[in-house]
């Protein structure tokens, strides 16, 4: 049984920390000034990994807050993986060559696929494929378009082409505090046999004990406003785990 690997986030905007309510940008709210300042907390309570996310970048369809990331990446010791605003090869390899670990490809996977292949096959597991679905769709763009494409059938045809990491979130979920889609995450976990990571509505300890104890292997979760709202710590997140 390999390590399930929890993922604090890390959502910035306008260099801040903030999360948004089900993708929308103008359900904001703000929990700190300094993503640094957050990261290092984390790390300090003992995350390995960090989850961050460029939601001006995604917006705007370009790198904007990857100086906090890079920061992170170069002064803590954590691994990190960030998604956001990654739309061309330039921006791949501008992380990976300052010494992030994995670079999410989410809405290009869609619009572009030769370009997601491209980049499997050159950078290999340094690569995650998002994957953010709504009633079982691929929604693309920050969440604002829905797409002809089912997640499974995307997933599958990914890591046909090299994809080891995946990292569902369930729109419909996200930043509700609702519980996670452990089903849905837990078939792609089952079709694919790679890495896939839970992302969106984790709640409670117990939502991380049941995405542990999956049979089908899941292999973490990423978890954002349970930490931000104090439903648990991070210790306890990572001590229910273990």
């Amino acid at each position: 049984m390999s390590e399930f690997i929890l993922y604090p986030a890390i959502d910035m905007r306008g260099g801040k920390c903030v999360r948004l309510l089900q993708g929308d940008y103008n359900q904001e709210t703000v929990y700190g000034d300094s993503p640094f300042d957050m990261a290092k907390q984390f790390a300090e309570a003992g995350a390995k990994w960090i989850h961050m996310v460029d939601l001006d970048g995604a917006k705007a369809g370009e790198r904007v807050n990857h100086q906090h990331v890079v920061r992170v990446a170069n002064e803590l010791q954590v691994s990190v993986q960030i998604g956001g605003g990654i739309r061309n090869e330039e921006d791949v390899a501008f992380y990976l060559e300052e010494g992030v670990n994995r670079v999410i490809l989410g809405s290009a996977a869609i619009s572009n696929p030769e370009f997601v292949v491209k980049m499997l096959r050159k950078y290999g597991s340094q690569i995650a494929i998002g994957i953010d679905a709504r009633d079982g769709y691929v929604a693309t763009e920050g969440w604002l378009n829905t797409s002809e494409i089912e997640a499974s059938e995307l997933a599958e045809k990914l890591g046909n082409e090299g994809a080891e990491t995946f990292i569902f979130t369930d729109i419909s979920k996200d930043g509700t505090l609702k519980g996670p889609n452990t089903e849905a995450i837990g078939e792609l976990a089952g079709l694919t046999g790679k890495n896939v990571i839970a992302s969106g509505g984790v709640s409670s300890l117990d939502d991380l004990a049941a995405l542990k104890a999956d049979h089908r292997g899941i292999g973490g979760a990423i978890i954002g406003k349970a930490l931000y709202t104090g439903r648990f710590t991070l210790q306890e997140a990572l001590e229910k785990v273990k």
